[in-house]
């Protein structure tokens, strides 16, 4: 199991210590302080509910007087009219109760609901603000189970487990009232069972909350590794590695199942106990109270009224012994969910940002950039780099794998920041922009398209969710995707499945291509879209880069250098170190490197001129 890191700079040997470390304990009803900020929204509800709450709760309380009264007044006295009376009274008393517990249940429930969806919207919110690097050192599964499974426990708890437990705390405080008004004597004997069912109840319930942050760990676990299999399903199949997979998480399973097994064992246990030392306590004062019936010293209405209140604490003290261990799930469960809420940015808004100066020539320059990656602190990922990008240049970068190619277009769009230097946009230091601002007039091609599973109305105008249809057909024709969309069962209105499954590599290109087109952007990132694609895919993608190109300041990722013909200067990166620049032709002349890489790609005889360009090998980027 990998925890949440709290902090992702961290070593990994600290990152280790945390790993083993276990939650601390906290009162049970902590949970309930940390839950206040959600709660405190729907204060008239709560009232609502309270006051249904202690509404039943007396009714109750009062049944136990009309049970008195049915024996005493209408049975024992053989008096038909007191009977009627008295039954009549209970019905009454039912009814009210009924009436109760349907608002008291309606008003809790909504609560649990809208508090879990609440915090699911909070929690979702915090997320997709968070800095790229924290999803790439935690799970996607183990964050996913916080967001569905935790969230869904809390709102059954607090719709139906909290309340139950606050009934069931207001009953045996009220029965236990009542048991020494009706009888001294007995409440003696009860009393006496008290601190033997709530001493295992809390000792006990420690044992499950541990077990069930267990639990809820090796669940998320059990997410996390189906999830990256099915993924991956296609490389599971054509390796044959079905069954293997299959033993795996079976493996998996298990282990979840045996973490389970014992929370299980514990609540079992601990409601067991409860209930046997509840009942051997009312056994005893059945028998103490019988006594005293056959003996003139108390009535037998008095004694059925007191194993009413009597059967109402042991059966209050079970359920809110029983509720304990779902309230220690829930602690588990909402520490989880503000361990995730707690855990800051990296990369966030400044306090005052500043303007963009449209006017300013240079569109993008990089100060003395270096840059390490947290889970590579050793070793940087750019060093020293000075670079600058005039407005409606195109600019290719070229560099073997590892070279910084990649990590220039992650500083631009701010998903980390240098650890020395400074990046400037429109002669603004892009630290000191709102996040909104910085990335709006930037749109990025990557190498590998990223589409929704939704239809493609959704995934061009994702660019720019105000455009008109006319304008998503515009931005698709531009692409030169409008005809293979029309082709689609349903046209613009077809669902292309998860991440573009139903469309081939050069379609999902395309279409990634016209969301690029409607957004508009000032600085166009591509990371070569056509270095995996077929010869006719190639020749329709890169007529629609060629369309989104113009009149924009673009930085091209090179991965086959007849890219960077077209370019109005090529930049040459080694080991995060800027080593040349120029022209093609100059770079032949001047750069080992890009000579040593053209001639990996390009003909040896045709290479300096650019004609008659055969592609030998791709230079993969990094």
């Amino acid at each position: 199991m990998s925890d949440i890191t709290k902090d992702p700079a961290m070593t990994d040997a600290t990152s280790s210590d945390n790993a083993d470390t276990q939650p601390k304990p906290v009162p049970p009803v902590s949970f309930l302080a940390q839950l206040w900020p959600y709660l405190s929204r729907y204060k008239k509800v709560m009232t609502g509910a309270a006051t249904a709450l202690i509404f039943t709760s007396l009714i109750t309380l009062a049944l136990g007087q009309g049970v008195r009264l049915v024996i005493d007044d209408g049975i024992l006295s053989q008096s038909m009219t007191a009977l009627n009376q008295m039954l009549g009274l209970v019905l009454i008393l039912v009814v009210a109760m009924a009436i109760g517990t349907f608002v008291r249940f309606y008003l809790v429930t909504w609560l649990g609901e809208r508090v879990s969806a609440d915090l699911r919207n909070d929690v979702f919110s915090h997320l997709v603000r968070m800095h790229p690097s924290y999803f790439e050192e935690n799970q996607s599964g183990e964050i996913m189970s916080r967001l569905t499974t935790d969230t869904t426990l809390l709102q059954s708890i607090i719709g139906s487990s909290l309340s139950f437990a606050l009934r069931n705390a207001l009953t045996v405080t009220g029965g236990l009232i009542m048991l020494f008004v009706t009888n001294l004597k007995l409440t003696a004997v009860v009393m006496l069972g008290v601190p033997a069912v709530l001493v295992p109840a809390i000792l006990l319930g420690r044992k499950v909350r541990t077990l069930s942050r267990q639990s809820q760990d090796s669940v998320a676990d059990v997410g996390s590794y189906a999830g990256e299999v099915i993924r991956q399903v296609k490389t599971v199949q054509s390796y044959s590695r079905e069954q293997f997979e299959i033993n795996a998480f079976s493996a998996e399973v298990n282990r979840a199942f045996e973490v389970a097994k014992k929370r299980i064992r514990q609540r079992s246990l601990l409601l067991g106990l409860v209930i046997m030392l509840a009942f051997t306590a009312i056994a005893a004062m059945v028998w103490v109270g019988g006594y005293d019936v056959m003996t003139g010293r108390m009535s037998g209405g008095e004694l059925a009224a007191f194993v009413f209140y009597a059967l109402m604490v042991a059966f209050g003290v079970a359920g809110v012994s029983e509720v304990y261990g779902e309230i220690q799930r829930a602690a588990g469960a909402t520490e989880r969910l503000m361990e995730l809420l707690a855990e800051p940015s990296l990369i966030k808004d400044p306090d005052q940002a500043q303007s963009i100066d449209s006017s300013v020539s240079e569109h993008l320059r990089f100060e003395s950039v270096r840059f390490f990656y947290p889970s590579r602190p050793d070793r940087a990922a750019l060093n020293d780099l000075n670079l600058v990008v005039k407005r409606g240049e195109t600019v290719a970068l070229v560099g073997p794998s590892g070279a910084g190619k990649s990590t220039l277009f992650e500083l631009i769009l701010r998903f980390y920041d240098p650890q020395k230097g400074r990046i400037l946009m429109d002669g603004a230091d892009i630290s000191e922009l709102a996040l909104e601002d910085l990335r709006r007039p930037m749109a990025l091609v990557p190498q590998q398209p990223v589409l929704f599973s939704n239809n493609v109305w959704y995934n061009i105008r994702y660019g720019r969710p105000d455009a008109t249809d006319d304008e998503v057909i515009a931005a698709a024709r531009a692409a030169h995707a409008y005809e293979f969309i029309m082709d689609l069962p349903q046209g613009f209105d077809s669902d292309l499945g998860e991440n573009g499954v139903r469309l081939s590599g050069g379609q999902k290109q395309r279409i990634v291509i016209a969301r690029a087109i409607l957004n508009d952007p000032d600085i166009l990132l591509l990371d070569e879209a056509t270095s995996a694609l077929d010869a006719e895919s190639e020749y329709q993608v890169q007529q629609a880069l060629n369309e989104l190109m113009k009149n924009r300041t673009t930085l091209i990722i090179a991965h086959r250098l007849a890219t960077v013909l077209g370019a109005d200067r090529t930049v040459v990166l080694h080991e995060g170190e800027l080593v040349a620049e120029g022209t093609h032709r100059s770079l032949l002349a001047s750069s080992p490197l890009y000579k040593r890489l053209a001639d990996l790609q390009f003909a040896s005889d045709n290479h300096a001129d650019g004609q008659t360009m055969q592609p030998v090998a791709d230079v993969k980027d990094d």
